[in-house]
């Protein structure tokens, strides 16, 4: 996401995000790494590309899916100043497209708690 452009390009690009994650985690794959860094736009369909899978898996389990949602939270959180509006779009095209959202969301308000109690204690 470009800090440059308009807030409703962010939005729209927060937007095409969540729509890969959810496609990736639909297919049972795991980015391992999905900051800002990872995902590029092609300038000539404005479309969004996810690169550098080093870090990704194969993974069924919802609580891998969160943890992925998670460091893609916290990317955006660190790079872009007013991040909310940003991880809320993404989040929510993600809710409306992963068909294991439920569950996913679920581990990631978990996985949030244990980020906090680390952030807190270490």
């Amino acid at each position: 996401l470009d800090n440059a452009a308009s807030p409703e390009e962010q939005v729209a690009m927060a937007s095409k995000l969540g729509q890969i994650m959810a496609q990736l985690h639909d297919a049972d794959i795991v980015h391992g790494d999905p900051t800002t860094s990872n995902f590029l736009v092609r300038e000539t369909t404005e479309s969004l590309c996810a690169i550098d899978f080093g870090l990704g898996a194969t993974a069924t389990l919802p609580e891998d899916k969160a943890v992925d949602l998670y460091v893609l939270e916290r990317a955006l959180d660190a790079t872009h100043a007013g991040a909310k509006p940003l991880i809320d779009e993404a989040l929510r095209v993600y809710k409306r497209s992963c068909r294991t959202a439920n569950q996913v969301m679920h581990r990631l308000a978990e996985v949030r708690m244990r980020g906090r109690k680390r952030e807190c204690f270490g």
